[in-house]
C-alpha cells in the first residue's frame, strides 16, 4: 500500500472490519452560540457538518441502531463517532452520559470525538483518558490549516498554537489524536498545504483526515462562491495536492480520509466531490504513476 489507511489499521489491530457510526448529540459550538462568534466557520452548514439526526428527533440509541443496520458484511466492532458540531462543548456530566450510552451499544469498541482544540478542558481530557484501558479512543481535532491568516479568513476562532497546545495536553494519556485538514481553502496553494503537513508531522499525531473543500447551501462560503470571490479546485488539482500532502507526512500516520463527503441535497459545488471513489482512485493512480508514497519526502522506504 502506498498510504496507511484506516481500514488497514483496524485490520491490523482488531483482526477484522470496524465501522464508524456518525452520531449527532444535539450540541452546539462556541463559534456559533456567541461565545466566540455567531457566524461559524465559513464552510460549516446548519447541521454542523454532520447528519442532522438530532433535529430529526433520533436518539443516540436510534442513531446507533440505524448505523449498525446499515453496515454491510461482517464486522468485529463499531466506533461511535460524535461528529456534529463541538462534542466536548457541554457540562462534563452530560458528556459522560452520552459517551457511556454510546459505549453500552452492541459491539461498540470505542469512541471518536469531534471537537475544537480550544474546547478541551482538563476534566474532559481526564474523562476521555478514563476510557482508554477498555476502549479505542480518538480525539478528532479540527485544524484545517496551520496558517493563522487562513484560520482568521475562514473564521475558525482559534490559531494553530491552540491546536499544538491541545495535542501536547493529551499526549501520554492513551488518547489518539486525529487532525482534520482541508485542501482548497481560499488563498491556499501548495506551499500552505505542505506547511500544514509539516506542522502536524512535527506534532506526531496518530492520524489525519484530508478533506476537499466543497460549497454547501446556507454557508458564508456559498455567498463567496456566488459572488465570484471563491472558485473550487478541479478534481485533478485536488488529487495532485493530496499526493504532495501524503508524501510529507510520516508513514505510520493513519490516513482516515482522502476527500470530503458532502450531503448531495445541500451541495452547490464542485459536483465531482459527490464521486468520492473516483477521487480516491485518481489519488491512487497518481501515487502509482509518480511511483511515490506516504512519507517519501521524509525518507520512508518504498512500500513492498
Amino acid at each position: 500500500m502506498r498510504y496507511y489507511n484506516l481500514k488497514k489499521y483496524f485490520q491490523d489491530k482488531f483482526g477484522g472490519r470496524v465501522v464508524k457510526i456518525s452520531l449527532d448529540a444535539g450540541l452546539t459550538c462556541p463559534n456559533r452560540d456567541g461565545a466566540l462568534s455567531n457566524r461559524g466557520c465559513i464552510f460549516c452548514d446548519d447541521k454542523g457538518s454532520g447528519t442532522g439526526a438530532y433535529l430529526a428527533g433520533l436518539s443516540l440509541q436510534e442513531q446507533l441502531n440505524r448505523g449498525q443496520a446499515r453496515a454491510r458484511g461482517s464486522t468485529v466492532g463499531f466506533i461511535a463517532y460524535f461528529q456534529s458540531f463541538t462534542n466536548t462543548y457541554a457540562p462534563l456530566a452530560q458528556l459522560k452520559d452520552m459517551w457511556d450510552e454510546a459505549l453500552a451499544g452492541d459491539k461498540v469498541i470505542g469512541l471518536s470525538i469531534g471537537t475544537r482544540p480550544d474546547c478541551l478542558s482538563d476534566d474532559v481530557v481526564d474523562l476521555l483518558s478514563s476510557y482508554t484501558a477498555k476502549y479505542e479512543i480518538w480525539l478528532e481535532l479540527g485544524l484545517q490549516s496551520s496558517s493563522d491568516k487562513t484560520l482568521a479568513l475562514i473564521n475558525r476562532g482559534h490559531g494553530a498554537s491552540d491546536f499544538s497546545e491541545a495535542v501536547r495536553r493529551v499526549k501520554g494519556r492513551g488518547i489518539k489524536v486525529l487532525a482534520h485538514v482541508i485542501i482548497g481553502l481560499p488563498g491556499e496553494g501548495e506551499a500552505e498545504i505542505l506547511n500544514t503537513a509539516g506542522f502536524i508531522a512535527g506534532l506526531d499525531v496518530e492520524g489525519v483526515k484530508i478533506h476537499s473543500l466543497y460549497v454547501s447551501r446556507g454557508t458564508e462560503l456559498a455567498a463567496m462562491y456566488e459572488q465570484g470571490r471563491f472558485s473550487c479546485q478541479s478534481r485533478e488539482e485536488y488529487a495532485a495536492l493530496a499526493v504532495k500532502f501524503l508524501e510529507a507526512v510520516p508513514r505510520g500516520m493513519i490516513i482516515h480520509r482522502l476527500t470530503g463527503d458532502p450531503d448531495p441535497a445541500s451541495l452547490i459545488a464542485p459536483e465531482w466531490s459527490l464521486e468520492k471513489h473516483r477521487t480516491i482512485d485518481l489519488i491512487k493512480k497518481r501515487l502509482e504513476d509518480l511511483d511515490t508514497w506516504q512519507g517519501k519526502k521524509l525518507g520512508a522506504e518504498r512500500p513492498g
